[in-house]
């Protein structure tokens, strides 16, 4: 989910030292005659056997207390995500890291209030997801009837969606699919709508943003598709009223992402590897993305003792539930010569599903469907890992660049990317309870985006296999990116998005369709 123009200020401040670091990490680099794969592959071998889930679970046990001190939340500009960032700035500068903090503004909003109810014919309370950015309803909500808009390829996305006067002083219901959220809600108030329900296109929950505060022209919430269609359903046999309360807050705060890196290693090839740090306002955030910060943490810190002989850089972002706002705060920053140093971008997001599938990301579009490939180069990073999986026998499948994570911002500039994903809210099929065990039926994560997002909802066999994962990719690019370069053959790993699909946040909130 990648927010577009939005002004983001962006300044690079060194972090404070808290320990003196007892040694120089990294500070190695390639001697003329060391043999760049066989280094990284025994790299990577010490790494996968130094990294596992019960060390990185420690970290996970940290970000929950700091949560439970903190409103059970992480949430980018509050206490819990400040101090989850100094706990990953201390161990790392203890460990030898050089550490810098990208700080950057960015609108915070915090949803007070949603509900949907059906009023008349026959009262019903419907779940609903107020969209990020929205507009507020009054205090008590708005009570009016349900306008049903037409379904097409592309929904509610014209004005010509919504027939002079019949959406007037209404609450628009609309179905999911063909443009933003953004332009649906603005659609809809341009033909004086009072509100607007979107409903999903696909099994699942809808947690979407408008992108920008800026845009918000109505409350807008999200249903799932069953909810949605019942309500139409209903609204075409006679008329429907509901009261729909959608009540956020915003202002402008300041956060920051945690970057760090090898001392060591050619500073003109940089591996980069990265998982956002914060969580929504709704949880503690630990498999979204406690898991994946965890993970690349661990490994960061049993690469502390190791030459190398590429720049490692390693990368926690904030704001990623608030639109990727970090990690485009971040390349935003970086002039193209900079750019032009970074060879891959590894991104790892949600890695511990308690209902997990094995998801890789189609870096060349192997199953022609959805997104596109990723950057050249991409086809190999995804190689790198599903061979990786394959020695372990380790069932995967593909999964599109949605846009619903930190990689967006990488791949818009043209920098190969890839990574690990284990579901969100999307559901478990028969076929994939069958190769990974758990629930079909069910979402990956129930706790998606939720106050039970905590240490129980974490599958820690899906954490060792993704932290392994963090591990051999860390190794092996540290010392080598040839790999990137060398021809790849299609391989089939047609898969699932893992999430209710559409642009991700990631897992964030999904932005368009």
């Amino acid at each position: 989910m990648n927010a577009r123009n939005r002004r983001t200020t962006v300044v690079a401040v060194s972090v404070a030292g808290l320990i003196t670091p007892l040694l120089l990490i990294g500070s190695g680099t390639a001697s003329a005659h060391s043999d760049p794969a066989k280094e990284a592959a025994k790299l990577a071998k010490k790494l996968v056997k130094k990294s596992d889930a019960k060390d990185a679970h420690e970290h996970l046990r940290q970000f929950q207390r700091i949560a439970d001190k903190n409103g059970n939340t992480r949430v980018a500009g509050s206490k819990g995500h400040r101090q989850s960032a100094e706990y990953v700035e201390g161990l790392l500068r203890k460990a030898g890291y050089s550490v810098t903090r990208n700080a950057f503004d960015f609108p915070f909003t915090e949803t007070l209030a949603q509900s949907l109810r059906v009023v008349s014919p026959q009262q019903q309370d419907v779940p609903v997801t107020a969209m990020t950015y929205s507009a507020s309803s009054p205090v008590g909500g708005i009570t009016a009837p349900v306008a049903v808009v037409p379904v097409d390829d592309t929904t509610g996305c014209e004005p010509g969606d919504y027939a002079s006067g019949t959406f007037t002083g209404k609450i628009a219901l609309i179905k999911r699919g063909g443009c933003t959220f953004a332009e649906k809600q603005e659609a809809a108030a341009g033909a004086g709508a009072a509100g607007a329900i979107i409903y999903n296109n696909t099994e699942g929950a809808l947690s979407g943003t408008l992108g920008d505060p800026s845009v918000a022209k109505i409350p807008a919430g999200g249903v799932t598709q069953a909810d949605g269609e019942a309500l139409a359903a209903k609204a075409a046999a006679g008329e429907v009223t509901v009261n729909l309360e959608i009540r956020t807050f915003s202002e402008t705060r300041r956060t920051y992402n945690v970057i760090a890196e090898t001392k060591g290693g050619k500073a003109d090839n940089v591996v980069m590897f990265g998982a956002h740090l914060d969580s929504v306002a709704d949880g503690p955030g630990i498999n979204d993305n406690g898991s994946g910060s965890a993970g690349i943490l661990d490994v960061a810190l049993n690469l502390a003792h190791e030459k190398t002989g590429n720049k490692v850089r390693f990368a926690w972002w904030s704001a990623e539930e608030f639109g990727l706002l970090g990690s485009e705060a971040y390349v935003g920053s970086l002039s193209a010569a900079d750019r032009a140093k970074i060879k891959l971008y590894l991104n790892f997001d949600m890695i511990a599903s308690p209902n997990y599938a094995q998801f890789v990301y189609d870096g060349d579009d192997s199953d022609r469907v959805g997104a596109g490939p990723g950057p050249e180069g991409s086809a190999q990073l995804e190689r790198q890992i599903t061979d990786y999986l394959d020695s372990r026998r380790i069932p995967y499948e593909g999964t599109d660049f949605t846009g619903r994570s930190d990689y967006g911002p990488f791949i818009e500039v043209g920098i190969p990317s890839g990574g690990t994903f284990t579901g969100a809210e999307g559901i478990k099929t028969a076929e994939q309870a069958k190769a990974y065990g758990g629930k079909a039926g069910v979402a990956y994560d129930a706790c998606y985006h939720a106050a039970c997002d905590n240490l129980k909802n974490i599958s820690m066999k899906a954490f060792d296999v993704n932290i392994d994962v963090i591990a051999n990719a860390v190794g092996r690019y540290a010392w080598d990116t040839s790999p990137l370069s060398k021809p790849v053959a299609p391989r089939n790993t047609e898969g699932s998005a893992g999430s209710g699909g559409g642009l991700h946040e990631g897992h964030g909130h999904e932005v368009t369709e």
